[in-house]
This record gives structure tokens, C-alpha cells and sequence, in this order.
């Protein structure tokens, strides 16, 4: 019997796929190995059941992705929530602005969650909350230790597949395990480095509701965005949206021509921080 899923889970080679209230493991048929083709976390298949008792079968087509991200690689997401702490590690504004940026190359929506209020003070939250707010993106400010601000989170999530995305240490798993009710491993950050231990292993999608589900992820430290063209990247400030064509020349790069409409807005519509962290990006 054929039937439809999504991939929850992939380890080694097998998977497991949620169809309606049950899970399957699941094998990919060697087609896939000889394509090159490999199934990923949110991919939505066909599956052939072998064991409805054993809830076992084998993926034997992978539907059309409408995206797919290569790290963490998982296809078919609404939205990342891009979590850094405010404090313990100190945030990273060029790591943050880097997973921005790849969201908006990708086409998915972005939230940017600020952990650790119960240690940072409300001043320090509260202004990096307008620093992401005034260039358009949701910005929830909260605590996964004393769960203030679960509430403005949970709404952001309902009805939507999110991928969590972040370096290490800065509590990605602790925010799983508030809103699944799962108790998911969580790594003590190291005074001395101020990084977090790796905890999640795998990328794994946990499902929140019966619609809803989230991705949590390795953490890591470093972000490509070598890919990008350096068109793309302006591009993908949503700030400069609004005056890319203004300039003088078609081929601006915004960083020495004359008469650019980008540079002539810089502490106006446009912060002179997130303009030099664009500068550098810039080959």
C-alpha cells in the first residue's frame, strides 16, 4: 500500500516518516542513491507500507520541495527562527545578519528569537529588539529558563514547519523543549570560550501539534555566504530594498560609486552598523 508522509528523522540511512498520528521507519529505495538524490528532514514523500503492524516501508518518491536549506539541510520550511543569546555568548551580529541574509536568498520567512533575558536586563533586549524591528523582521525577546516571552513565541510557530538556527550555546535546545514538552539534552556553556557544546546530533522535525512542527539543529559557528553574488547580497538587506535602482550607475555595488541612493540613506532609513557589516560581505 502507497501512501504520504513527511520525514521526520533521518539517521544512516533510515527514516522516519509521520503519516497522520503514526511514524514509520522507512528505507530509501536505491533509485535515490543512484541519482544522487538524497531524502532530507521535511521532505514530504511517497512511501510503500511493508508492515502496517511494524510500521515499516520504503520511501519511493520525494514530492516537489518548495525550498531547501544546506545547513541545516531540511527542505520544505515556513519560516527559521534565527535564536542567538543576548548575553553568554555575546551576540554575533555578523553571524546573525548571515542567517538573515540566507534566509531572504531562500525565500523563508525569518524571526529573530533573543534568549537569555532573565541574565541580560530588559534595557539590553529591548534595544536589540528595535535594531531587527525597525528593518521589518518579528523579533521575540524571552528567557527558555524562566519561559517569559514562551508566550509571544508559540504564536509564531502555530501552523507552520520552523527551522530552529543558531550557534551553539545560545539555548536552541532549552526552546525546543518549552514548547514540544519534550526534555531534549541541553550542553553547559564553557566560561572559558563562552561556546556551547554541541547537543542535538542530528537534525530532527518534532512535532509540536498536529500542523505545527520545528526543526532543531546542530549549532554551529561559521555561515557561507560565498555563493552569494554581490548583487544578491544587497538584495537581501531588506533595508536597502527600497533604493536599490536610485543610484547613478546600473552596477552600483554601493561602497565607493558616486550618487548612490544605498550610501546616501546610511543613518537614516539605514544603520551605519548593519552597513558596514554589508560592506563586509562584499568581495
Amino acid at each position: 500500500m502507497e501512501t504520504q508522509g513527511r520525514i521526520i528523522k533521518g539517521v544512516g540511512g533510515s527514516y522516519e516518516v509521520a503519516c497522520d498520528s503514526e511514524v514509520y521507519t522507512c528505507s530509501a529505495k536505491g533509485i535515490f542513491r543512484n541519482r544522487g538524490i538524497t531524502p532530507l528532514i521535511g521532505d514530504r514523500v511517497e512511501f510503500d507500507v511493508i508492515s502496517e503492524r511494524g510500521r515499516t516501508g520504503n520511501v519511493s518518491r520525494i514530492l516537489e520541495r518548495t525550498n531547501e536549506l544546506k545547513r541545516p539541510k531540511v527542505a520544505n520550511i515556513d519560516q527559521a527562527l534565527i535564536v542567538f543569546s543576548i548575553i553568554r555568548p555575546v551576540i554575533n551580529f555578523d553571524l546573525l545578519d548571515k542567517f538573515l541574509i540566507l534566509s531572504e536568498k531562500e525565500g523563508v520567512d525569518a524571526v529573530v528569537v533573543l534568549n537569555k533575558s532573565d541574565i541580560s536586563g530588559a534595557d539590553e533586549g529591548a534595544k536589540l529588539r528595535r535594531t531587527y524591528e525597525d528593518i521589518g523582521y518579528k523579533v521575540v525577546v524571552m528567557s527558555a529558563l524562566t519561559q517569559d516571552g514562551l508566550g509571544e513565541l508559540r504564536p509564531q510557530l502555530s501552523g507552520k514547519v520552523s527551522v530552529l538556527a543558531g550557534p551553539s550555546g545560545v539555548g536552541k535546545s532549552s526552546i525546543v523543549n518549552c514548547i514540544s514538552q519534550r526534555s531534549m539534552e541541553t550542553g553547559e556553556l564553557s566560561r572559558k570560550i563562552e561556546r556551547g557544546k554541541h547537543t542535538t546530533r542530528h537534525a530532527e522535525l518534532i512535532r509540536i501539534d498536529e500542523d505545527t512542527f520545528v526543526v532543531d539543529s546542530p549549532g554551529f559557528t561559521a555561515l557561507a555566504t560565498d555563493e552569494l553574488e554581490p548583487d544578491e547580497i544587497a538584495g537581501c538587506f531588506r533595508e536597502f530594498r527600497p533604493f536599490l535602482g536610485g543610484c547613478r550607475f546600473n552596477d552600483c555595488k554601493h561602497l565607493h560609486e558616486p550618487d548612490c541612493a544605498v550610501k546616501a540613506q546610511i543613518g537614516r532609513a539605514i544603520s551605519q552598523d548593519r552597513y558596514e557589516r554589508y560592506r563586509g560581505l562584499m568581495p
